[in-house]
């Protein structure tokens, strides 16, 4: 049973950290389709 709580705690861990991730990259991605609608916008103007 306690090998089973500390695989669980592992798992738990690794699940938040991927979580935090992925929304990082999310922003990353949102910042850089930000960055080509601005150019966009310049070169239409």
């Amino acid at each position: 049973m306690r090998k089973f709580m500390i695989f669980a705690a592992a798992a738990a861990a690794l699940v938040t950290a991927a979580c935090n991730t992925v929304e990082g990259a999310g922003q990353d991605v949102e910042k850089a389709g930000e960055a080509v609608a601005d150019a966009a916008r310049s070169a239409k103007n």
